[in-house]
C-alpha cells in the first residue's frame, strides 16, 4: 500500500552557516585587497572580483537553505543560484540588446529582467513541494541573488578597467556598493514574486495561473526600475532644487559652488530614494506573506505541510517493505 508522508524539515536549519559565510568571505575578500594592493599581483585581480561579487549573494543561498522545507535541496538551491544568475544575465542581455536610452529604458529594463527571473524560478521550481509563499520568496531570492552575483562581477569587471592599467579603487567601490544594495535589490524584488507565484498554488503540486501573478509582477518591475533610475530622479531633483537649471539654461554651464552643492545633495536625495523603494519593497514581501499565512489559519491548514487540494494527493513516498 502507498503511504503518504509530510516534507520534515532538513537536519541543517538553523545553524547559522549564513552569517560563519559572510564573516568568513568577508574575511578572505579583506586579505585578498590587501594583499593585491601590496604586491600590485593583476592575477589576484578576478579573485578580488569573484569573492566581492559572489560573497553577499551566495549568503543569501545559505540562508535559504537554512530554512527551506520538503522537497527543495541544497543542491537544488545551488542550482537555482547558478542556473538561475547564467541564464537570467544571458536573457535579459539578449532581450535588452537593442533598447535605446530613453525615458521608459529603466521601466523597460525592469520588466525584462524580473519576466527572466521569474520564468527561470517556475522553471527551476517546478516539481517543488510543498508549494507556499515563504517558499517562493526563498526560492525567488536565491534567483534573484545568482542574477545579482553574475551582475556585480561584470559591473566591477568593468569599474576595474582603468586607462593606466587595474583600477582597484573603483573596483573595490563598485564592490562595496552592490554588495551592500544587493539584499534589497534583485534578490528582493523576484522574492515578492516568487511568494505571489507560490502563494496562489500554495498546496498543490503544480504551478496555476492567477490573476494576483499580473499586479505582482508589474509592481516590482516598477520597484526595480524606479531603483534603477534613482541616480537621474536625484539629480534631476538636486538642479531643481539648488537652482541649477536655471543657471545651466542662462549662461550654458553650472557654477562651481552651484555644482557642488548640487551634487553633494544628489547623493543625500539618492540614499534617501533608495531606502524609501527599498523600504516598499520589504513591506510589500511582509504583507505578502502574513497574507497568506493567515489565509492558511483561516483555512486550517498548515503552511509547511503540503495537504491535498482538488482532491489532489501530496507526492507519494517510496513504499516500504519488510
Amino acid at each position: 500500500m502507498t503511504t503518504y508522508a509530510l516534507p520534515q524539515a532538513h537536519p541543517h536549519h538553523h545553524h547559522g552557516w549564513w552569517w560563519k559565510t559572510l564573516t568568513i568571505g568577508l574575511v578572505l575578500w579583506v586579505v585578498t585587497v590587501v594583499v593585491t594592493a601590496l604586491t600590485q599581483n593583476t592575477n589576484l585581480v578576478p579573485t578580488v572580483i569573484l569573492l566581492g561579487s559572489f560573497l553577499v549573494p551566495f549568503t543569501v543561498v545559505m540562508f535559504a537553505v537554512e530554512r527551506v522545507t520538503g522537497s527543495i535541496s541544497t543542491l537544488q538551491l545551488i542550482l537555482a543560484f547558478f542556473i538561475g544568475g547564467i541564464c537570467g544575465v544571458l536573457g535579459a542581455s539578449l532581450l535588452e540588446a537593442n533598447l535605446h536610452t530613453s525615458l521608459l529604458l529603466y521601466v523597460t529594463v525592469g520588466f525584462i529582467e524580473e519576466f527572466v527571473k521569474g520564468a527561470i524560478l517556475v522553471i527551476l521550481a517546478w516539481r517543488t513541494v510543498p508549494k507556499t509563499a515563504v517558499q517562493g520568496a526563498l526560492m525567488g531570492a536565491v534567483v534573484g541573488a545568482g542574477f545579482a552575483a553574475f551582475e556585480s562581477a561584470g559591473y566591477a569587471f568593468n569599474a576595474a578597467l582603468g586607462t593606466g592599467g587595474i583600477n582597484l579603487v573603483a573596483l573595490l567601490q563598485t564592490e562595496v556598493l552592490r554588495a551592500v544594495l544587493s539584499p534589497v535589490g534583485h534578490v528582493l524584488w523576484t522574492a515578492i514574486l516568487g511568494a505571489v507565484i507560490f502563494g496562489v498554488a500554495r498546496h498543490r503540486p503544480r504551478f496555476r495561473w492567477s490573476f494576483l501573478i499580473l499586479p505582482a509582477y508589474v509592481a516590482v518591475a516598477l520597484l526595480h526600475g524606479l531603483w534603477d533610475s534613482m541616480p537621474d530622479i536625484s539629480a534631476f531633483v538636486a538642479l531643481l532644487v539648488t537652482g541649477g537649471v536655471a543657471e545651466e539654461l542662462r549662461y550654458g554651464f553650472l557654477p562651481a559652488n552651484v555644482a557642488a552643492s548640487a551634487s553633494a545633495l544628489a547623493t543625500v536625495l539618492y540614499v534617501i530614494g533608495l531606502a524609501l523603494v527599498a523600504a516598499i519593497g520589504v513591506v510589500t514581501l511582509i504583507l505578502i506573506l502574513r497574507h497568506y499565512r493567515l489565509a492558511d489559519r483561516r483555512l486550517g491548514l498548515d503552511e509547511q505541510a503540503p495537504v491535498a487540494a482538488n482532491n489532489v494527493p501530496p507526492e507519494p513516498e517510496q513504499e516500504n517493505h519488510p
